[in-house]
């Protein structure tokens, strides 16, 4: 057995970084005996304690687990510029200055790892690195976050608000007090940013994301999905189009046959679509201390049996916001005659065609739910605008996208 030290130096010691300084004591003998060396933890650097010149001066590796862009942006490149290899879990970051992070890590020589960034532990990075890099990827759909799936399922079992779902998230854990990043789908966008980025060999910032999160959903969309035998997730795609490609997060109703359509509470999965490979699903725990850990220490391993790095992307494709999609709308109406030839009418001035339709309640309480097939989502949304001027739609109409895939 080797007892030749692989140092390492901690940025960070909240809920993940006690986790990590945790699990490595005790499974150092077991990666000594893959790796020929015993990692052990040098030097810890926290908002009170420690000095980062030692932590690195006396690394072979990072760990940063400190969150945010400053100063963790600063620290990892100092880190790489002195030869260190670097291991992170921040997808705000990677998602922002990833690009600038690979390069730099190229030119000297060091390898940077970030597979607890995306999904927690489940390996998508390295699947996507690794396993399939030969593969020509057509799409990653994805429950890349788990507070909002947890919300969502809570909705869907038991009919609570979303404002009681997230209580109840927040009182066990799986959301932060601040749950803004999560509800409003940016924590998903930076890891979907990530994701599209390596499928896809083309730089992409956060910001290119289409975005939009779940706090306007209420538990009678979810009642009017189960009729329609649907189910509701907030989504995180990346795919090829004709113009580019198309990244965004949203919530979207899956049929049951969909691969993602049971994945419940605070888990993530993600679907990988390729002719080379039709499609594998993978999923796990997407959060928490022990599992981020796990997905850390895989790097920290990885990182000691070289060589492998992010390649300089190939492409420059660009990235297209305006797809085709299909949607459900929710309307409520005054029920007089006409009402669904006019909503019709203008749907289809726009080339949408109606799926299926669901009435409830009469008088000036009629709701009418309907699903249409695919068309692009500038259309669809200016059919909508005409539909919210009509005299008998009495409050703003409601639509969220549908995924029609189903796999067997």
């Amino acid at each position: 057995m080797s007892d030749t030290p692989f140092r390492i130096g901690l940025l960070g010691h909240g809920t993940v970084g006690r986790a990590v300084a945790e699990l490595l004591p005790a499974r150092a003998e077991a990666i000594a005996a893959i790796t020929g060396l015993r990692p052990e933890i040098t030097g810890v650097l926290t908002t009170r304690s420690g000095d980062f010149d030692e932590v690195v001066g006396g690394a072979d590796l990072i760990v940063e687990v400190m969150g945010g862009l400053d100063p963790a942006r600063q620290y990892v490149l100092a880190a790489i510029r002195a030869g260190k290899h670097v291991v992170t879990a921040n997808k705000q970051l990677l998602s922002q200055h990833g690009d600038e992070l690979w390069r730099e890590a190229r030119e000297h020589g060091v390898q940077l790892r970030f597979e607890a960034a995306v999904a927690g532990v489940v390996p998508v990075i390295r699947v996507l690195q690794e396993t399939l890099a030969g593969a020509h990827v057509e799409r990653i759909s994805g429950i890349v976050n788990g507070t909002t799936n947890f919300i969502l399922s809570q909705m869907a079992a038991t009919g609570a608000s979303y404002a009681d779902a997230l209580a109840e998230a927040q009182e066990l854990g799986y959301a932060e007090t601040d749950p803004t990043d999560d509800v409003t789908g940016r924590d998903a966008a930076a890891k979907m940013a990530i994701l599209a980025r390596l499928a896809f060999d083309t730089p992409v910032h956060i910001d290119q994301v289409s975005c939009e999160g779940i706090e306007a959903i209420t538990p009678e969309d979810l009642q009017y999905a189960h009729d329609l035998d649907l189910g509701l997730k907030l989504i995180g795609t990346a795919e090829r189009v004709p113009a580019g490609i198309a990244v965004s997060v949203h919530p979207a109703f899956l049929y049951s046959g969909h691969p993602l359509a049971s994945v419940s509470g605070p888990f993530n999965a993600v679907t990988i679509e390729s002719a080379d490979i039709t499609e594998i699903t993978l999923s796990g725990p997407g959060a928490g201390g022990p599992q981020t850990a796990s997905a850390i220490l895989g790097d920290i391993v990885s990182a000691m049996i070289p060589p492998a790095s992010t390649p300089e992307p190939r492409e420059s494709l660009e990235v297209v916001a305006d797809i085709e999609s299909s949607f459900y709308l929710h309307l409520e109406v005054a029920d007089r005659p006409g009402v669904l030839a006019q909503v019709a009418q203008l749907l289809g001035l726009q080339g949408a065609s109606v799926r299926s339709v669901v009435q409830k309640g009469l008088g000036d309480n009629a709701r009418l739910v309907m699903v249409v097939h695919p068309l692009l989502e500038s259309r669809f949304y200016a059919a909508v605008e005409l539909i919210a001027g009509l005299d008998f739609v009495r409050s703003k109409p409601r639509a969220i996208r549908v995924i029609e895939e189903e796999y067997q």
